[in-house]
């Protein structure tokens, strides 16, 4: 049995996508998100699959169990977390007390950290570390559809075969990795967009399609490199464009731009980042590790984030009522210019 410990957006997606596939499912959640369940639980496809083998699930309310009971994990083999970052020693604890020695513990979360927050709170446990590369939103009540292309990651091991063998017979591409630190942290890079998104008020691919909004990306993600760099953290090849050539790309003309990343990634139209979700819905972000993760780990080599403490700033207010809708050229126009003006315009006069 796999449990979705945590089950929101992401949760219900893939448990969803498990369930079509055959898995035995139980989702574990808010009583608000899993009442919306009682019909059945739908989960789609970007372009409605078309493109790839990956296909939709429409799954009937008999095929899985939903429930926020924490203790339904206790007969889980598999327990997937996807609480929010900041809720994950909370989810460890709880955990704690109902998993088996047996069950596996895969954290499918944002951020870093996560996976090393639940091996402390769960001693003698299989704990392993994966990465989700899919914006997933909620359509409706009951209905996920997933907004971006990518691959499931899972920390390399033994006792990932069972979960891989369950992804790839319900249709989800899935890849067993050696190096997860460098995946997730190369997953951050990527995931800075989150706040220049969520300050937008624009959906990703119309935010994505101006360059001026790429601007600022661009130096969050070039701040970011710096510091991992100086930390001698490695950093992986997820898309068909080096992490160190990101910045570049994305301070490309707008026309360009589109012309590559169309074969780099593939984004719905409608889709826009959870942190934009996470405002929209009044609720606190996961900006702290994200833009946070980077100015903290500066902090700790003695050196400064100035552009990721400004986005964590500007986020932080959006959080209280602050700004959501800065154009562009607005947006930059907060972001502190180094004594280098290169550094942080990628060159760009």
């Amino acid at each position: 049995m796999i449990a979705v410990f945590g089950a929101g957006a992401i949760g219900c997606w893939v448990g969803g996508k498990l369930a079509g596939g055959g898995a035995k499912v139980t989702l574990i959640g808010r009583p608000r998100v899993l009442d919306e369940l009682a019909n059945g639980l739908t989960a789609t496809e970007l372009d409605d699959g078309r493109d790839s083998e990956m296909r939709g699930a429409i799954v009937p309310r008999a095929a899985f169990t939903a429930t926020p009971d924490p203790a339904a994990a206790a007969g889980a083999d598999i327990v997937l977390v996807t609480v929010k970052s900041a809720q994950t020693a909370e989810a460890g604890a709880e955990l704690a007390r109902v998993v088996s020695e047996r069950a596996v513990v895969i954290s499918l979360q944002n951020g870093v950290r996560n996976s090393e927050t639940l091996r402390a709170a769960l001693p003698g446990r299989t704990v392993l570390a994966g990465m989700v590369p899919w914006n997933v939103t909620r359509q409706g009540p009951g209905h996920y559809h997933r907004g971006t292309s990518g691959t499931l990651m899972i920390e390399q091991h033994a006792r990932a075969t069972a979960f891989a063998d369950a992804c790839r017979a319900a249709h989800l591409p899935v890849e067993l990795r050696g190096d997860m630190r460098a995946v997730l942290w190369a997953k951050l890079v990527l995931n800075l967009n989150n706040a220049v998104n969520a300050l937008s008020g624009l959906p990703l691919a119309s935010e994505l399609a101006q360059r001026a909004y790429r601007r600022v990306l661009a130096a969050s993600q070039r701040e970011a490199l710096r510091v991992l760099a100086a930390a001698n953290q490695p950093i992986a090849k997820l898309t068909l464009v080096p992490p160190r050539l990101m910045p570049r790309v994305l301070e490309l003309p707008d026309r360009v731009f589109t012309i590559l990343a169309r074969k780099t990634i593939a984004i719905d139209p409608h889709a826009r980042s959870s942190m934009w979700d996470d405002l929209e819905a009044k609720r606190p972000t996961e900006i702290d590790y994200l833009q946070g993760e980077v100015v903290a780990l500066a902090q700790r080599l003695g050196k400064a984030a100035p552009v990721n403490a400004k986005l964590v700033e500007l986020v932080r207010s959006a959080e209280t009522g602050g700004r959501r809708d800065f154009s562009g050229d607005e947006l930059a126009a907060r972001i502190p210019r180094t004594p280098d003006r290169k550094a942080w315009l990628g060159g760009v006069p």
